[in-house]
């Protein structure tokens, strides 16, 4: 740096792609760098105390301010003395709340551009996402920035996202401020602390077995570094003088690595490089889409209590199974970038700094949830949990066929235990008259031990019928004494539960029944803690309103 020092500003400066930004603009020495995030404090992670961070804010060519892009205050703070604001900073995705997403990535971006103008601060650079021209359905393939904005956004991020992004296109050429936007497209690479610890996460938990659609789709993905280095050409350009500053501003570019590459196939390098075993079962997204809806459906149930974004939704399987690649020509005219890790070295680096996630390395253990202990721990538990995605899907599939076969058609019970009886020994006959092989394919057989009942398991069985008869006959002794009334009003209370349970008809029980059970364990066992912190307060509340009402029933009678 010759002559005066130059500061910039880096919004949302602890974020994933912000944190390489802020390293590479201190590694240059293009500025002094002030890094502006919602933290009271800076807390450094061990490898950045030492590293050129640690360094930088021990010498003061980096700072660090607390701010909220909602406040202007707070904003303007961290804003003055620059000549720069790089606009990085963006709520979760994963969180679709429309009212946090507008006041970050709307009302924060126009508090950032009103005080560009009130600073004459010279440059902004914003960036924005590939998901503002995307309406959540349909492909993109080699995209250019003449794509429109859909008439619809399928979720409350990228709607906002385009927003703030017209907003600061819309700025360019005001009191002096030059703008441009940027939209890298699925960004990877070390310090990511959702996409690879997610997939991670999900084939330990065998959850990703499977690909979604035929597995041909192509994405665009973009190594962080080379989102970082992005910025700073965009900030060059821009800080050129003439028609090269003229032609830069006021656009919008598609930040990529140049290389397109099968989704399925980006994701299999990745799961491969930590000894997790690639998916291979192609499921096609029609099939997974009503499953996708009802898992919609609890989520908008459940959303307004803080439930995330699941990822089993409409829009995330088609953003699995769609194409998403752009065309980055623009960038490399207009801003002179070009990517400067390659795709395969971004993979590499990229598993070599998560081998703490590899296959097979311990992990501490925190023992079963409540929802497994509630659950038994066992098939049930793997079952209702999602653990074995295999399995869920398998008893998914067996409960639908039992319930359009057999309780949607309106058969009494008997003619549909009939009717699965027939079906049953039909699927018997016919399986036992296949031959041992068909087209190369071995079928298993299903030999005859298996329907065999052992002595020693009749004996049990018999036991346990005995014991089971013994015991209702002690509670019926017990009931005909009359002297336990805690007793009887546990056996009125259960028969009364069985009447109501009993009312309820199968097809409510599958319809609404079977849903809520698949979801609702699962929920929990996600949100344990806040579920538990919730139904702690009401049962505080109902304490607090029977204390009230007991007390105001004491005055009444002391009244009277």
């Amino acid at each position: 740096m010759g002559g005066e020092e130059k500061w910039c500003v880096v919004t949302g400066g602890r974020g994933f792609a912000a944190r390489h930004l802020v390293v590479m603009l201190i590694k240059y020495g293009m500025f002094s760098v002030r890094i502006a995030d919602l933290g009271p404090a800076i807390k450094l992670d061990k490898d950045e105390e030492n590293g050129v961070l640690g360094e930088a804010l021990k010498s003061g060519r980096a700072e660090y301010v607390s701010a909220d892009l909602r406040n202007k205050a707070q904003v303007l703070k961290a804003c003055i003395g620059v000549v720069v604001v790089f606009h990085m900073a963006a709520p979760d995705s994963s969180i679709n709340n429309h009212r946090l997403h507008y006041s970050v990535n709307v009302q924060g971006t126009q508090n950032i551009v009103d005080v560009c103008f009130k600073l004459k601060i010279k440059r902004l650079i914003y960036t924005s996402s590939p998901s503002v021209v995307f309406d959540g359905v349909n492909g993109i393939s080699n995209g250019n920035e003449s794509l429109p904005y859909p008439a619809k956004h399928y979720d409350s991020y990228s709607a906002t996202k385009a927003e703030g992004e017209s907003l600061v296109i819309n700025s360019n050429g005001s009191n002096g401020l030059l703008t441009c936007c940027l939209r890298p497209s699925s960004i990877f690479g070390p310090g990511d602390r959702l996409f690879v610890p997610s997939l991670a996460s999900a084939a330990r938990s065998g959850k990703l077995k499977f690909i979604i659609g035929n597995g041909n789709n192509m994405y665009d993905f973009t190594y962080v570094e080379n989102v970082a280095h992005a910025h700073i050409c965009a900030e060059r350009a821009l800080a050129s003088e003439g028609a090269v500053a003229d032609k830069a501003a006021g656009q919008a570019y598609f930040i990529t690595n140049g290389e397109p590459i099968k989704f399925w196939e980006f994701v299999s390098l990745i799961l491969e490089g930590l000894d997790y075993e690639r998916p291979r079962t192609k499921i096609p997204a029609f099939i997974v889409m009503p499953i996708a809806y009802m898992v919609e459906f609890i989520y908008k149930i459940f959303a307004p209590y803080g439930m995330k974004v699941p990822q089993f939704i409409p829009s995330r399987v088609r953003l699995l199974s769609v194409s998403r690649t752009f065309n980055g020509s623009k960038a490399n005219e207009l801003l002179g970038y070009t990517p400067i890790v390659p795709l395969q070295e971004g993979i590499k680096r990229t598993i070599d700094s998560y081998q703490h996630l590899r296959a097979g390395v311990q992990r501490e253990r925190k023992g079963p949830s409540k929802a497994e202990l509630l659950l038994g721990n066992g098939k049930v538990a793997e079952t209702l949990l999602w653990r074995d995605i295999k399995q869920t899907l398998t008893v998914l599939a067996i409960l639908a066929a039992i319930y359009f076969n057999f309780i949607a058609t309106g058969f009494t019970f008997v003619t549909s235990l009939s009717k699965l009886l027939l079906v049953g020994s039909v699927f018997l006959f016919i399986q036992g008259k296949l031959p041992q092989k068909i087209l190369g394919y071995k079928i298993e057989k299903i030999p005859e031990s298996k329907f065999h009942v052992s002595e020693a398991a009749s004996h049990h069985i018999a036991l346990s019928v005995a014991s089971i008869w013994n015991s209702a006959v002690r509670d019926l002794k017990s009931l005909c004494k009359g002297n336990d009334t805690t007793f009887f009003l546990k056996v009125v209370l259960s028969l009364l539960l069985l009447s109501i349970i009993g009312a309820v008809s199968p097809h409510n029980v599958f319809a609404i029944g079977l849903p809520l059970i698949f979801t609702s364990f699962a929920v929990y066992d996600k949100k344990e803690k806040a579920i538990d912190k919730l139904a702690l307060k009401a049962l505080s509340f109902g304490c607090r309103l029977k204390s009230c009402t007991t007390a105001k029933i004491s005055n009444r009678k002391k009244k009277q």
